[in-house]
């Protein structure tokens, strides 16, 4: 998935990338359009059909620094600065304070369903079509490619909003989730909602002091660049009395997601740097530096900690080795990185959070 024909105005037939290549997953061994591709390395698929073509890379900026996450929020930084707000090419880009060490982990499209507001610092109205129309500003495609092509982005959402998430394949202790959903109303159901056929969402923001997660993603995205983004056709969405708009805003801080099919959405975090669910219920057991297999199949799976396995290392790659091999290697000292943060499963104890996650499955 991901992969399709495509054609360049110089270059003519070749490859080209859809939504799927980082929103179409993989977990023991089923694919799943709308799961994040946790396997993906965007960088090394770049230069790789950079090669094909018989060319060396170009790179504006960097579009992976770990495997299995992806610089989306560059892609976007960089795609606006190519436009003024009519979408007409600029003539020379705009500098919106491009950062492309946000490390973002592909979230999957099922939640989007239960939010008022979308993307990982909920700075976006869920409702709005447009936005997620920002990687179609190649410059190739001129002013009037976004008004027509409006529609089908308009059914595209109604796809997405359709997805539902897989169910945990499993057996499941009915009894011990029953003591984890206990757990997890006093723990977890604040920020993430409760769940089942009379479900609730509080759709919050978190702000970055209490969370305590890794900033780059949300410092990533400049005031600059917001600013811009609002004066651009992709803000003036939606007609009414006062004003006609989808602003973006800054919120301060990550909004919590729901959990629905969390079995499936390893690693976790905003940036991927907890391999389980385990690891997200207790920080101090989070790895420093790791790696695994990048296999999807039921042997890389780990169903008592609910994630993947992973190989803890003494310390991070080697500089000299390919990027490849060194994008393998999860290094939470480098910037964008940091596992520190959401603490708030370090009270419980190890057979509370073995309920917990046993209901988490339920999910």
């Amino acid at each position: 998935m991901g992969l399709r024909a495509g054609s360049s105005l110089f270059l003519g037939k070749g490859l080209a990338t859809d939504c799927l290549i980082c929103h179409g997953g993989s977990i023991l061994g089923k694919s799943y359009v709308g799961l994040g591709n946790s396997t993906l390395d965007f960088q090394t698929l770049g230069e790789d059909l950079a090669a094909a073509r018989g060319e060396r890379p170009r790179d504006v900026f960097t579009s992976c620094n770990a495997r299995g996450t992806v610089e989306a929020g560059a892609m976007s930084v960089f795609l606006f600065s190519l436009r003024k707000p009519d979408l007409t090419l600029q003539e020379a880009p705009l500098d919106l304070g491009l950062k492309d060490d946000m490390c973002e982990d592909t979230p999957a499209w099922w939640l989007l369903k239960k939010k008022k507001t979308m993307y990982y610092h909920g700075g976006s109205d869920a409702r709005s079509v447009r936005s997620l129309m920002q990687f179609s500003l190649s410059p190739t495609n001129g002013p009037s490619y976004f008004e027509k092509e409006e529609a089908t982005f308009r059914d595209i959402q109604a796809f997405i909003l359709s997805v539902q998430p897989p169910k945990y394949p499993f057996a499941i202790d009915g009894d011990l989730a029953k003591k984890g959903q206990q757990v997890f109303a006093e723990t977890c159901s604040r920020c993430h909602g409760t769940y089942g056929e009379k479900w609730t969402y509080p759709n919050k923001v978190i702000p970055l002091e209490e969370i305590g997660t890794d900033p780059k993603r949300y410092d990533g995205l400049s005031h600059e660049f917001g600013e811009h983004y609002n004066k651009t056709w992709f803000a003036k969405e939606k007609p009414g009395w006062f004003a006609d708009d989808y602003l973006g805003v800054e919120t301060g801080g990550y909004q919590a997601p729901p959990l629905d099919g969390i079995w499936a959405t390893a690693p976790y975090f905003h940036n991927g740097s907890a391999p389980t669910v385990y690891h997200v219920l207790n920080s101090k057991a989070r790895p420093k530096v790791f790696t695994r297999s990048f296999r999807t199949d039921k042997e890389a799976y780990d169903p008592v900690k609910l994630g993947w396995k992973v190989e803890v290392l003494e310390k991070g790659p080697d500089p000299k080795l390919p990027g490849a091999e060194r994008r393998k290697v999860y290094d939470t000292t480098q910037p964008g990185r940091s596992n520190g943060g959401h603490k708030f499963g370090d009270k419980l104890t190890e057979d509370e959070r073995a309920a917990a996650i046993e209901y988490l499955k339920t999910l």
